[in-house]
């Protein structure tokens, strides 16, 4: 008989090994997390800076642990050393380089499609977040320029002229952590970084006064060229200026067509769920990131999974 898992999870960030972790807890067997990239919080590791502060009440939102994960504030470094030993000390299966193609309702539960075949589960549950899909600018980016504009700091080197696009946490971390070796702009739409939360709002500005980061504010880029082995940015006024290399900071997309194609609805640019994380299709629950207006919490995604875990067993036959 092939082999059902009560439980598959896809996306193994907070959300996903919270949930695991609570079901296990409550008594549950055979769950397994399903990872496209090759370790757990792939979005952790690649797009926070190194050291990043990661604090429980995140952008100052209190938020109290509901489950059994004792979650504190630390370091990018210390949060993946503290979701290492979660899931070093429990009994699960966490399969990387497994992306899921496609979620489909059946008789036994559901039937996961990923590479090379398919995984059967009673309930699955999506916590794949919104920067694993980082969002583009809507205008074009030349092919001549491509290895010259990132969404991470990975490829940046020292003392070039970078450009940061946003103006929230993660560009004002990027912009913060270049400026020391780099000639570094900051290019934000809106005219204040209010979005941030309060010492990223006081490490820009103390870098502004400093002379250690140009603002741009109340900017806007209508199109990218390519002169002199440069990115020359043409912004709406008329003016442009010339860049090494751009670092773009502008968030995450909801990844609608895997929800379309799974049966999932969406409204505002979000799946519907009701108050137990389940969408319209039985069995089938979201949490993290993907279920927020701008995602970041950790402490929000460990009570997604804790809730959704409670449910699951609770409602069991």
């Amino acid at each position: 008989m092939e082999n059902i898992y009560e439980l598959a999870i896809i996306g193994a960030g907070p959300a996903g090994i919270a949930t695991a972790i609570e079901s296990y807890a409550l008594g549950m067997r055979g769950i397994v997390l399903l990872e496209k990239d090759e370790n757990h919080n792939a979005t952790i590791r690649k797009f926070y800076k190194d050291n990043k502060r990661v604090d429980v009440d995140w952008k100052g939102q209190k938020v109290e642990l509901d489950g059994s994960i004792y979650f504190v504030d630390g370091t990018k470094e210390s949060t993946l050393d503290f979701f290492d030993q979660l899931l070093d000390n429990e009994a699960m299966t966490l399969r990387t380089h497994c992306e899921v193609q496609k979620i489909q309702k059946d008789k036994d539960g559901f039937e996961i499609s990923v590479a090379g075949g398919t995984i059967k589960a009673r309930h699955v549950v999506v916590t794949i977040g919104r920067m694993g899909k980082p969002n583009k600018p809507e205008y074009k980016i030349p092919p001549s320029i491509k290895s010259q504009v990132h969404f991470t700091l990975d490829a940046c080197s020292f003392g070039e002229k970078i450009m940061v696009i946003g103006g929230g946490d993660s560009a004002i971390e990027y912009a913060v952590e270049l400026c020391g070796k780099n000639e570094v702009s900051i290019c934000y739409r809106r005219n204040s970084f209010e979005r941030a939360n309060p010492t990223n709002q006081n490490d820009i500005a103390k870098a502004i006064e400093n002379g250690c980061v140009n603002a741009l504010l109340n900017t806007e880029i209508m199109e990218l060229e390519s002169e002199g082995g440069c990115v020359k940015v043409v912004f709406k006024d008329g003016s442009s200026a010339l860049f090494d290399r751009l670092v773009y900071a502008i968030g995450g997309t909801t990844p609608s067509g895997f929800l379309r194609s799974s049966g999932i609805r969406e409204a505002d640019g979000k799946p519907v769920h009701d108050e137990n994380y389940e969408t319209n299709i039985e069995g089938l629950f979201v949490a993290g990131d993907i279920t927020q207006e701008s995602g970041g919490s950790i402490a929000l995604g460990l009570n997604h999974g804790f809730a959704i875990a409670n449910y699951i067993i609770s409602n069991r036959v």
